[in-house]
């Protein structure tokens, strides 16, 4: 198998014909972001913008814990090791899963910035003893871009504040983008949002900014969100939520590291929502905001104050136990070779679920637009197009937040399908190229969605086209596409041995 470097935590590599997402063209305007929200700050009444599950003649009840899962197993015993080249201290607590302070301590080191490679670290055994937060702040369908958050009036919403985000313009389309692009409920952007800054209801931070330029204001003196780099802050929130809920989804979230350095236990009996909402938060706070803030008296607490009790909204299940795929085909004209060129890799972002498939043309070289279509997997309508994406919904409910969804990405403006249009399998989307991101090579990028929660390629529910099934490797990108027992290897080149035809 080739050998490819795969993502991290927080680095990507893009490959030959790898991808992210861009957004539109944005001034290098930093924003600061502050602490979260404290005790007895004023919060506004609640408004609710859809119908709660629960009739008003029931009580609230306390959400009832998950069934225990099997945790992944922690160490018992210490360890040394031996850094290596690019070490850093933050870097391998995480590894090990302890906190950065304790690692400081037991090695008698005071300035963390200084590592020889070759040093010889003793690495203590984490503390069994420090517990979990079990609090269930959210449900998973207040997390995804699903069912829950569909009637939620984003721009009336935002009518009701005069903070920071009243001084700025297409604030709504910049949230609505994020939610969107990423499958994150806009209601639970907002809130946390506004947890960590406060510009809903006032001014608590400063725009660390030069003076506004006029193409940064609109006519109304006001700025203009696409260009104050608000989307960048909205996508970091949303990117990390998806990293701790699909994280918990594969079961391979054990533990928080917190800002400071500080290691927490991930409880056994919370869900998904909850977990990504508390690695959020881990990624932003340190101890004792984090425990604040994952309590019944923080973000739990703003979300009942700004839109009522959360487990109100919950869709249970999102995803049913019965669920399987449609029938789908590949995403290409009959009798025309594609190379396969990405296993298994996330979605949108870094922290998405893997559930994203790579082709490309077999002739392709670059970046322009190719001769070849890209066509639909399966019927359905074309809900919206724009920046290299297109979005297919396959229910015929015209809401992408619900049942089965389809992103083809990287899809050239040039005589692509137009929204609104009703296709059939088989039948044309457009050109694939590098729009909607960075990309070293024209190809598709194709995932699915289901109420909202992208599904993985290789997991439980496998990403099926044409017969061919996909299988990830374990490292992102790597993988395989397999059908009547031959497999067919991704790899990030044309090769004949990867080649594909519908």
């Amino acid at each position: 198998m080739v050998k490819r470097v795969f993502w991290g935590v927080m680095i990507l590599v893009i490959f030959l014909v790898g991808c992210t997402r861009s957004t539109k063209n944005q001034e290098p305007y930093q924003l600061v972001l502050n602490t979260p929200m404290l005790p007895g700050t004023p919060m506004p009444i609640s408004t609710p913008f859809m119908p709660v599950t629960r009739s008003p003649d029931q009580p609230i009840l306390t959400p009832t814990p998950n069934p225990p899962r099997v945790m992944p197993t922690l160490r018992s015993e210490p360890e040394t090791y031996v850094v290596q080249y690019n070490d850093s201290l933050s870097q391998i607590a995480r590894q090990y899963g302890i906190d950065l302070n304790l690692l400081l301590s037991a090695n008698e080191i005071n300035n963390p910035n200084l590592l020889a490679v070759g040093q010889a670290l003793y690495i203590p055994a984490p503390d069994l003893s420090l517990q979990p937060s079990t609090f269930k702040i959210i449900p998973d369908s207040e997390l995804v871009y699903g069912p829950a958050s569909v009637g939620f009036d984003l721009p009336g919403f935002l009518t009701h504040f005069d903070g920071r985000l009243s001084q700025m313009k297409y604030v709504d389309e910049v949230i609505l983008r994020a939610a969107q692009d990423y499958s994150v409920n806009p209601r639970l952007l907002l809130l946390l949002l506004e947890y960590q800054t406060g510009w809903l209801r006032g001014e608590r931070i400063d725009l660390n900014a030069p003076i506004p330029t006029e193409e940064m204001e609109n006519a109304d003196g006001r700025l203009d969100a696409w260009k104050n780099g608000l989307f960048s802050v909205v996508s970091g929130i949303a990117n990390r939520l998806n990293w701790g809920y699909y994280l918990w989804r594969a079961e391979a979230l054990g533990y928080f590291i917190l800002q400071d350095g500080t290691y927490i236990p991930a409880g056994a009996t919370i869900n998904a929502g909850t977990a990504a909402v508390q690695y959020w938060a881990a990624a932003v706070f340190g101890k004792e905001d984090w425990n604040w803030a994952v309590s019944e008296d923080g973000i739990f607490a703003l979300y009942n104050q700004f839109y009522g009790y959360p487990f109100d909204f919950g869709v249970e299940p999102l995803i049913p136990e019965n669920l399987t795929q449609p029938a789908f085909l590949l995403p290409l004209e009959a009798n025309v070779p594609w190379s396969f060129t990405g296993g298994p890799h996330s979605a949108w972002g870094d922290g998405a679920a893997w559930a994203a498939l790579d082709f490309a043309p077999t002739g392709n070289v670059g970046c322009a637009a190719a001769g070849e279509q890209v066509t639909a997997v399966a019927d359905g309508k074309i809900l919206r197009v724009g920046d290299g994406a297109v979005i297919q919904d396959l229910d015929g409910d015209g809401f992408e937040q619900t049942g089965w969804v389809i992103l083809y990405m990287h899809i050239s403006s040039w005589d692509r399908v137009e929204a609104g249009t009703y296709v059939r399998a088989g039948e044309k989307i457009g050109h694939p190229s590098c729009e909607g991101g960075i990309s070293t090579g024209t190809h598709l990028h194709i995932a699915r969605r289901y109420n909202g929660e992208w599904i993985s390629a290789g997991g439980a529910l496998p990403f099926t086209l044409s017969g061919y099934t996909a299988r990830s490797s374990g490292v992102h990108y790597n993988g395989y596409l397999e059908k009547n027992g031959i497999y067919v290897e991704a790899w990030d080149r044309y090769r004949p041995e990867s080649v594909v035809v519908r």
